[in-house]
């Protein structure tokens, strides 16, 4: 079966169906950056449809049968001041444009996904709009948290909401979204072994605001601008789109050659990417911000299976 990709980013979602043996027929996105890294790592017929996803017409996509979309969170989360539909920037109205194409071409499944905050917005009334646009078309839907470590066998502590539609009635009774499994990775099975020195705050101005506080080497810290802030569960705390910027939220170890912050390749580590996947010559914020803004593959992955299996029934 076919899909297609909206707010595709680093294709995270992408990876997750074609993993269970979706086929991905077009993928959407508005960062230039977010492409670069796309296209490196994908086949050259399949590279991202680079526009706004407002001046899309929906009769120049192609054939598919399920609609996925990690539709923009930021203006639902906290980090994002909670604008939710009224989001200057407009970015809260892009569901509208989900709405729209799903309107004219009715695929039988869509996935979502968004920021747990999504659920308590506005008091419930966000999720209650985006339920009934949804309805009105006919699909039946659910959704749930899932936290990454406890869903994707992941050590990051990763909640997001993931909102699943069916067209049909008994394929959406089939459906039901994974259970939990256990965590048997560790931070250190998805840290580096060497690191650049440029990651190592050893002799830099923010070595002694950190030294007295990250002492200990299986915790992942936070710099949250003003203190050291230590994750208790041996996990690394939520990877965020704004880590790359002014060092606020870079997760921070202690290894044996001192203070560091994550790289680039950790935090696609800690999000699931393959091994062989490619990271492109581009700043180092814009690849955090992309890791950050990414999902969780494994998570993603096992929603397909069971999306999958519902249909087959």
């Amino acid at each position: 079966m076919k899909f297609i990709d909206l707010f595709a980013g680093i294709g995270g979602i992408k990876i997750g169906f074609e993993n269970t043996g979706f086929e991905s027929v077009f993928s959407n996105d508005f960062d230039a950056n977010c492409k670069k890294t796309f296209d490196l790592n994908f086949s050259k017929h399949k590279e991202m449809h680079f526009e706004d996803i407002t001046k899309i017409k929906v009769n120049d996509l192609p054939e598919f049968h399920i609609l996925t979309g990690g539709f923009p969170c930021q203006p639902f989360s906290i980090a994002g001041y909670r604008q939710g539909f009224d989001d200057e920037d407009g970015r809260g109205n892009l569901f509208f444009d989900i709405i729209r194409i799903l309107k004219k071409r009715k695929p039988k499944v869509f996935l979502l996904e968004n920021v747990k905050n999504l659920k308590t917005h506005d008091k419930g009334n966000t999720l209650k709009v985006i339920y009934s646009e949804l309805e009105k078309l006919g699909y039946k839907i659910t959704d749930k948290v899932l936290n990454t470590m406890e869903y994707g066998n992941l050590p990051q502590n990763r909640e997001r909401v993931y909102i699943v539609g069916f067209l049909d009635k008994s394929a959406f009774n089939e459906f039901k979204f994974p259970k939990k499994i256990p965590l048997t990775k560790t931070i250190h099975d998805c840290l580096e072994k060497k690191v650049d020195e440029k990651y190592y705050y050893n002799k830099k101005d923010l070595y002694l605001k950190l030294k007295d506080d990250v002492v200990k080497k299986d915790t992942v810290y936070q710099w949250r601008r003003k203190y050291v802030r230590e994750n208790k569960n041996g996990v690394c705390p939520t990877l965020t789109a704004n880590m790359g910027t002014g060092g606020h939220n870079v997760p921070i170890i202690l290894d044996d050659k001192g203070i560091r912050k994550l790289t680039p390749r950790e935090c696609s580590n800690f999000q699931g990417f393959p091994k062989n996947y490619k990271l492109p010559e581009i700043a180092d914020s814009h690849l955090y911000k992309q890791f950050g803004n990414s999902v969780s593959i494994p998570v993603v992955e096992r929603i397909a299976e069971n999306i999958k299996k519902a249909l087959e029934k």
